[in-house]
């Protein structure tokens, strides 16, 4: 996913994991490593329903990280918890996930449950091939847009997808569409 332009960022906490490009609502998390580091953060999570899609104003990217490379990865995300340390259980043997370039310049990236991550809305942003519910109408500049659900596109939840009606809930349009690579460009309303 390319970000073009944006007006608002945040960091965010993904309760689930979630496939970077997908477009999440505001959820409630109970991460709390590293001595509470992250509860001033807000949980995001795949809409479930038609009313939280209506919200999901926000795509999900990875956070900023200024290690060298490669960036390993250790999982869970609880330093403390390699021998049972302080409230955690012990975790020990656990699998590592090396980087070997920033994960964010790759797509279709998942980015796991409770690792940092930054949600941007209001701004223009390039979807790539598989991260939005193709269909012929969608890719003519003002197309209306809708984020899927869970409930109703099952794991397609988070894409974008074609909407014929100008509803409430229209959070985003098409900006253009490159017939070459199949990416989607798109702005918010």
């Amino acid at each position: 996913m390319e970000i073009n332009a944006f007006e608002n960022v945040i960091g965010v906490v993904p309760i689930v994991d979630v496939v970077e490009g997908r477009f999440v609502v505001l959820a409630t998390h109970d991460y709390r490593p590293d001595f509470n580091s992250q509860t001033d953060l807000p949980g995001v999570k795949i809409p479930a329903t038609a009313e939280e899609a209506k919200r999901a104003r926000f795509v999900l990217t990875f956070a900023v990280d200024n290690r060298p490379l490669p960036i390993v990865e250790s999982y869970p995300q609880m330093p403390f918890a390699l021998r049972g340390g302080f409230d955690q259980d012990a975790n020990a043997p656990f699998t590592n996930t090396m980087y070997l370039s920033y994960p964010g310049n790759q797509d279709g990236r998942t980015i796991g449950s409770g690792t940092n991550a930054l949600a941007f809305s209001q701004g223009t942003f390039t979807i790539p091939s598989g991260g939005y519910i193709y269909n012929a109408s969608m890719i003519n500049p003002g197309s209306s847009l809708i984020i899927a659900n869970t409930a109703d596109d099952t794991s397609d939840a988070g894409k974008l997808k074609y909407t014929a009606t100008e509803a409430v809930g229209v959070l985003f349009e098409t900006y253009s569409f490159d017939s070459e690579t199949a990416k989607l460009t798109v702005r918010s309303k």
